[in-house]
């Protein structure tokens, strides 16, 4: 059986080789993840490109997702590297302290604004949770701490306060010319770190179409701003991604688990994509198989109905990158054999155009007729979206012509693209080509029960008024 949920990999130092890659894709990578926080332009361009040869040569549609770093607040460096912090000892973040000049007594900070957003008695997280500094003051440039929690804080850590409130904007300079970056990369999603509202969604994808692009928009829900503004920002993106290092970091880890089922279902009605990531497969940057836990934080996901699953250090910077990979679609195709039918997700008010009436018809049909797969041809792939919010374990296969759109599909649920390049005789006969296509790639077979949908008009984006229930011929 066709895996259903997607998997998003991170590529890095051990996974942007030629051979890793291919390995990967073979394996059943369906978005490569790019991350900006790292690495030149040359390097990303150079990447872009290998992701795209190597898709072309395993004959799989992999799309390219482009992650902005942020507004990412750090510590700034230690002369050593690295200090210890004791518990009960006192420790200055200083706004106006050089760069490499930390110590056990304090250390710079990148956010030079941090001091006029911070007060007495509140709690500063660093290093994705592991050190809670108390703060005993602010004195001009200077935050005076305590260290409640210990331990080592090394160069560039992150800083958040506990329960979210920092105002640091959502796109920096370096996000402005990443966002130019991504467009020439042809990126076909690009992920905003640290949004606060549908503001910063709408800035970042008008940015990315004056540069030309023409991709789809991640919002990664980092801040407890985000989470209160949740269905702001799913109306203005196309995606969100559960990122649950820095979300934890701020509205506590105990809140994680609910604001997650929460986001999930929320996007699932509002024909949103999600993606679930951070520390799914922790353990697998050092061992070849996870723990118990992990196995169950990704079946859990899964069975929640995310699109999508998301792999970072494991493949960017781990030891196994392709067993890592291997075995988050083992754990994927275990929960989704454990999936019952949830044809009542279609039940809304109204819907809001014919497109979506007919996709919705379809799936709600094919849950109770009992057919093989669903197939769709489809140009701007608004039809296999609107069918992948409900949860099914039939496949649906999305025929276009547009390789963006097949590209972009890779990563709802359940839908798996195909693209082609159609003479005029076969797109006079689109229904018998879509077949043809289908059993020519071993998706289906004689005898095979296939709904099929397409529009009157071939080529044409937001015109699927048709639904056909088909019996597959022999040849």
């Amino acid at each position: 059986m066709l895996r259903q949920t997607k998997i998003v990999a991170t590529l890095g130092p051990a996974s942007d080789g030629p051979r890793m890659l291919e390995g990967l894709i073979r394996s059943g990578l369906d978005v490569a993840r790019i991350n900006f926080s790292h690495g030149s332009a040359d390097q990303h361009l150079a990447t872009g490109q290998l992701v795209r040869r190597q898709a072309e040569r395993c004959g799989r549609q992999v799309a390219l997702l482009c992650d902005l770093q942020g507004p990412k607040i750090r510590v700034a460096k230690f002369r050593r590297g690295q200090v210890d912090l004791q518990q009960g000892a006192e420790f200055c973040l200083d706004a106006e302290r050089p760069a490499g000049d930390g110590d056990e007594t304090g250390v710079g900070i990148t956010y030079k604004e941090l001091p006029e957003e911070v007060g007495t008695g509140d709690t500063l997280v660093l290093a994705d949770g592991l050190i809670l500094l108390q703060v005993l003051a602010v004195e001009g440039p200077r935050i005076r701490t305590r260290v409640k929690v210990g331990g080592t804080l090394s160069n560039g850590k992150g800083i958040n306060r506990q329960g979210g409130g920092l105002t640091a904007s959502a796109l920096t300079e370096k996000d402005r010319a990443d966002i130019r970056l991504a467009a020439e990369m042809r990126a076909d999603y690009l992920a905003v770190s640290f949004p606060k509202s549908a503001e910063d969604l709408n800035l970042a994808r008008k940015l990315l179409r004056e540069a030309g692009g023409g991709g789809a928009l991640v919002a990664k829900i980092e801040r407890a701003e985000a989470v209160a503004n949740i269905e702001g920002i799913m109306e203005a993106s196309d995606a969100v991604m559960v990122a649950r290092g820095d979300l934890a970091v701020e509205i506590g880890d105990a809140e994680l688990p609910g604001v997650q089922k929460r986001i999930i279902r929320l996007a699932r009605e509002r024909d949103c994509v999600t993606i679930v990531a951070t520390q799914m497969m922790e353990s697998m940057i050092d061992s070849p198989i996870p723990t118990r836990a992990e196995v169950l934080d990704v079946a859990n996901a899964v069975l929640d109905g995310t699109d999508a699953v998301m792999l970072s250090a494991e493949t960017a910077a781990g030891r196994y990158p392709v067993k890592a990979l291997r075995a988050m679609d083992r754990v994927c195709r275990g929960a989704e054999s454990q999936w019952e039918d949830m044809a009542a997700a279609v039940d809304r008010p109204r819907f809001g155009s014919r497109n979506e009436s007919i996709a919705k018809a379809a799936m709600y049909t094919a849950t109770h007729l009992g057919v093989t797969a669903l197939v769709a041809l489809t140009e701007s792939g608004s039809t296999v979206l609107w069918m992948s919010r409900i949860r099914s374990d039939l496949p649906v296969y999305a025929i276009t012509t547009r390789e963006e759109t097949a590209r972009k599909s890779t990563l709802y649920r359940g839908v798996h693209p195909v693209h082609v390049k159609w003479d005029e005789k076969e797109a006079a006969d689109p229904d018998n080509s879509a077949i043809s296509v289908l059993k020519s790639v071993g998706a289906v077979a004689p005898g095979d029960t296939l709904i099929l949908t397409r529009g009157d008009e071939p080529g044409v984006q937001g015109g699927t008024n048709t639904m056909k229930v088909l019996t597959v011929g022999a040849d």
